[in-house]
């Protein structure tokens, strides 16, 4: 076990009772999929965008976890993510963020390219997992590392919920990045996701390096059967 993060699987008080804990457990997200095992959630970001890298996180939580917002990033307001990042990162055992890039995206397709930004946030785990739960459907075996996929597991699932947030903010804060060169393609506001004023701009513009050759870019590709 890592020596840094060896303290973490003790008791953290938040102020919390501990029946309305159990409660939310019961209700909600669930902690685990596998009792007493090192589990990692992992989920990615970004992967319907026209511009941009998919990022993945993994992360792994003590089993006394518990912030009531924690949900689906995609359930949630930026306000609400915003609170969550430095919690999770706090309070986490250990977690991992990863980037695969446009030119591999488009090398290896969205599909592949999201497991490879999965496993390398796993792999940037202090604390190697037992077990490794994945948001989705698709996944390929990271080591020997069992591996179970659950559909919509970020509103399920905890470690997945979190990783799903820390995939996400990292992700906007990329793009906001992205825009102050781009500013044309408005990243800030629609992140790279094929929003009618994007592809407009590209078609006004045309691609930058960001962008994911490919994908159907330009509004008259999605009439033809390309």
């Amino acid at each position: 076990m890592n020596e840094i993060n060896k303290s973490k699987f003790g008791k953290f008080s938040l102020g919390i009772n501990a029946n309305f804990v159990n409660l939310f457990y019961d209700m909600g997200l669930r902690k685990y999929y596998l009792k007493n095992r090192a589990e990692a959630g992992t989920d990615e970001a970004g992967r319907g965008c026209l511009a941009g890298p998919v990022v993945a996180a993994a992360v792994l939580l003590p089993v006394d976890f518990y912030h009531p917002l924690l949900n689906d990033s995609k359930q949630l307001t930026e306000k609400q993510r915003e609170i969550l990042r430095p919690f999770i990162e706090k309070y986490a055992l250990s977690f991992g963020v990863s980037y695969v890039f446009e030119a591999k995206i488009d090398e290896i397709n969205i599909l592949q390219a999201s497991i490879l930004a999965m496993h390398l946030a796993i792999e940037k785990l202090a604390i190697e997992p037992e077990h490794i739960i994945v948001d989705g459907n698709k996944f390929k075996p990271y080591k020997n590392i069992p591996h179970t996929t659950i559909v919509k597991g970020d509103a399920k699932f905890m470690s997945i919920a979190a990783a799903s947030v820390l995939a996400k903010t990292y992700r906007d804060d990329f793009m906001h990045k992205l825009d102050l060169e781009f500013p044309n393609y408005l990243w800030r506001k629609n992140k790279g996701y094929p929003t009618l004023f994007h592809r407009n701009a590209i078609q006004e513009f045309g691609i930058t390096v960001y962008h994911r050759k490919s994908f159907r870019l330009f509004p008259e590709q999605l009439k033809l059967d390309l």
